[in-house]
């Protein structure tokens, strides 16, 4: 985009001086090739010159108020940003493309959606337009220096919009595995929107349980202890030692000193993965913890089996049902 912008000042401006329409370039290099007629207005382009250069086939009106540089890529970021430039400062990327700006798991493959204050009447070419009467002070963020939905809304949205249940668990899970929201944040969020009477509530309700891990794998182990009524362990516990930081465990259970991980069907091949792997085994169980481990084909395929093991070893570890 700044190649054509640059091309483009070359051809206008031969003398180097700046110009309105150098601002412009630069305002629309920094927004995918977009601009709208005010931010245009705003860099000293008057409605005449800004008329000559679409005229001239230099900008194009792609929307009422919203121009791209002609030569400028026709990308999902571009078409996003059209779409805000149309909607007004109030709208933010919501929904499934809110999910795919944020690197959601599952998520969908470019999609182009929006949502705006309920009575704001607002269009755009680009994608669907949501509207909503319920916005918090965090629910939307900026990323990649669009105004999005957070991670938090974008769930509940996508439980809003009745998306499969293995999509939703994976956009949670990656979320939390992120950093970009937790379950009890979720939950909050979730009964503060219930009110309302909110769709998609109880997909969420079925789903949160079992949250709390980073993976589908360690999604799966929780719903075993869910099932045999066995107590939920702290998920991702930072394990600190006498020199700090030992690790991030799976699961842990502090007031009996048990770990457990989950490992999948890669698991660490290279030697030096694996001696990493043994080293960290020793210093947690050097620091005073039981450390047991469970594959994804037991997890999979011998739910039963982990169970009972489970209870067994929670039970001699003096914990009583």
């Amino acid at each position: 985009m700044n190649e054509i912008c640059f091309r483009f000042w070359r051809v206008v401006t031969p003398r180097g001086d700046v110009r309105p329409i150098e601002l412009v370039m630069l305002r629309a290099a920094e927004q995918h090739g977009a601009v709208s007629v005010e931010q245009m207005r705003e860099c000293g382009l008057s409605a005449k010159a800004q008329r000559s250069f679409v005229a001239k086939g230099q900008l194009k009106l792609v929307e009422p108020g919203v121009a791209v540089v002609v030569g400028s890529p026709d990308s999902w970021f571009r078409r996003l940003r059209i779409g805000l430039l149309a909607l007004g400062p109030d709208a933010w990327v919501s929904h499934e493309a809110a999910a795919t700006l944020l690197e959601l798991d599952r998520s969908l493959f470019e999609p182009v959606a929006f949502t705006v204050p309920r009575g704001v009447r607002r269009t755009t070419g680009m994608g669907y337009v949501h509207t909503t009467a319920c916005v918090g002070s965090l629910d939307v963020i900026t990323v990649k220096g669009f105004r999005c939905s957070s991670a938090t809304r974008t769930i509940l949205d996508l439980a809003y919009l009745g998306v499969p249940a293995m999509r939703l668990a994976a956009a949670i899970d990656s979320a939390v595995r992120g950093r970009r929201s937790a379950v009890p944040v979720i939950e909050r969020r979730l009964r503060e929107l219930r009110g309302s009477g909110r769709r998609g509530a109880r997909a969420l309700d079925k789903l949160m349980p079992d949250s709390g891990g980073e993976t589908p794998l360690e999604r799966a182990f929780l719903a075993i202890l869910r099932r045999h009524d066995l107590p939920r362990p702290t998920t991702q516990f930072r394990v600190i030692g006498n020199n700090g930081l030992m690790g991030r465990v799976d699961f842990h259970y502090e007031a009996i000193g048990i770990v457990v991980e989950v490992t999948g069907r890669k698991g660490h091949a290279s030697d030096w993965e694996r001696e990493r792997d043994a080293q960290r085994r020793d210093e947690l169980i050097d620091h005073g913890l039981m450390v047991y481990e469970y594959t994804r084909g037991q997890v999979e395929d011998r739910a039963d089996w982990v169970a009972a093991t489970m209870r067994h070893r929670l039970t001699a570890a003096s914990w009583a049902p």
